[in-house]
């Protein structure tokens, strides 16, 4: 009989060599360094699978009540910093059962992995670990919006200018801009969501790629485990990353929509646009020229996005060629997806400061309006009056063109000016130069008049409580 000692030796795969590891091929093997991060999740996994061995008449049910004490006891010294790792644990699957039998002896310890593989084991315990990360991140999420969405109602009556290409093109309520982002964070919201049935199906029972041969009750597994569904084919389950690839590229998706927002509050806040003022908590100076304030929250949050997308590239390429089914490949799955679901949280929460921390500068945004913004409303004024729209596009340009051979603003040309160019323009024209008006004219569904924020507001809302 195997002593203690010996047993705790001993890999998990060894019977098979007769050798030694390489050291360096140990280490280069090994990811017990970040896989331990797995610790809770897999003491969860194992205390529901002794009692799938002990419903199938593997375990008595006092041998499965000693395994959950004993796991819990692990799972104690993991949270305390108290647990031991040993030159030969491998992983987390390794160092848990290693220590489970060194708290309750082999003789039951060592029955834990009856019918479980490593490869069913690590694939059940990374879609545990994925879905509690994503119960935080919709929390961070919802937060973030109800933030913007509260600023967007609170600060409905500043009006700034709408770009296209980063040039003047139309007003809009600053509200519009916030909410715009909001938007996309709503839809990355939803897909995020959409994602929880794909992660959400049971591995465990699947055992190396060929199921488990003792009737174990995988459906009372799920159940115990909190699982939506239960895999259906043994090989695609111990196989499968797809599950993480769709979060890295889900995760790829959200900090590219970060990163635009963050590019244009970068704009915003420099000195020659000056519409917003980030507070201090989330800038940071210069070491040489003491008048700076840099935007470096926002910088590294249009940073992330590049080493979030090359995280999920990178575990694609790992993927595409390798055969069916578990494959030491597969391995690159797990620091990617450790790394970016915190990448994620630290961005949404980031975002969440910045956002409800900066300053506006109403004034400011509204002495950036220039009346030439206001060249599509004179085309509308015609259009009403019955004239079609390319023909009123063409009028107005060319009330642009003589205001600039004129050095005049728009609502400086003469009404006799304006008559020239179409005997369709009344006396009431110099109304068009009303940078509310125009705002308020974009009511329909979608616009920025203060009904449209309104409908948005409440959109948004009305979402986010269904989530």
């Amino acid at each position: 009989m195997d002593s203690q000692a010996e047993f705790s030796k001993r890999k998990l795969w060894g019977g098979r060599f007769t050798g030694t590891t390489d050291p360096l091929m140990h280490k280069f093997n090994a990811s017990i360094n970040f896989t331990k991060t797995l610790y809770k999740v897999d003491v969860r996994q194992s205390i529901a699978y002794s009692k799938a061995l002990a419903k199938a008449g593997i375990l008595t049910d006092a041998e499965a009540k000693e395994m959950e004490r004993g796991l819990k006891i692990v799972e104690q010294e993991w949270d305390e910093g108290q647990f031991d790792i040993k030159a030969d644990d491998e992983d987390i699957f390794t160092a848990n059962e290693r220590r489970l039998s060194e708290i309750i002896g082999t003789g039951i310890g060592g029955k834990i992995h009856t019918g479980r593989s490593r490869n069913d084991q690590t694939a059940t315990d990374a879609r545990l670990w994925l879905i509690d990360q994503i119960k935080d991140i919709k929390t961070y999420l919802i937060d973030l919006i109800s933030v913007m969405t509260n600023r967007a109602e609170k600060e409905v009556d500043a009006l700034m200018p709408g770009y296209t290409h980063l040039q003047k093109a139309q007003p809009v309520r600053w509200s519009h801009w916030l909410l715009s982002h909001a938007h996309a964070l709503l839809n990355d919201l939803e897909r995020l969501c959409q994602l929880v049935p794909r992660i959400s199906v049971l591995p465990l029972g699947a055992g190396a790629m060929a199921g488990n041969p003792y009737e174990l009750d995988r459906a009372f597994l799920a159940k115990e485990l909190g699982f939506q569904s239960v895999g259906q084919n043994s090989m695609h389950m111990v196989f499968d990353r797809d599950f993480v690839m769709e979060f890295l590229q889900w995760s790829s998706l959200l900090t590219n929509h970060f990163s635009r927002l963050a590019e244009d509050l970068i704009i915003y806040s420099s000195g020659e646009f000056g519409f917003v003022q980030l507070s201090d908590a989330y800038s940071t100076g210069s070491s040489i020229m003491p008048q700076k304030k840099n935007p470096d929250s926002l910088e590294l949050l249009r940073g992330k996005s590049g080493r979030v997308f090359g995280q999920m590239a990178g575990l694609m390429m790992s993927m595409k060629g390798i055969p069916t089914t578990y494959n030491k490949d597969m391995q690159e799955d797990k620091e990617p997806m450790f790394n970016c679901a915190s990448t994620v949280q630290d961005c949404i929460r980031i975002a969440e400061g910045v956002i409800a921390t900066l300053d506006i500068n109403p004034e400011k945004m509204r002495a950036a309006l220039t009346e030439d913004m206001l060249a599509t409303d004179l085309a509308d004024y015609l259009v009403r009056k019955g004239v079609p729209f390319r023909t009123t596009h063409h009028i107005s340009g060319r009330a642009v063109a003589l205001a600039e051979q004129e050095k005049k603003s728009l609502s400086e040309l003469t009404f006799e000016q304006y008559y020239s160019l179409s005997d369709k323009f009344e006396k009431d024209v110099h109304g068009v130069f009303d940078f509310e008006s125009s705002v308020e004219k974009r009511n329909a569904i979608g616009g920025p008049s203060r009904k449209g924020i309104a409908t948005q507001v409440e959109y948004l809302r009305t979402a986010l409580s269904k989530v």
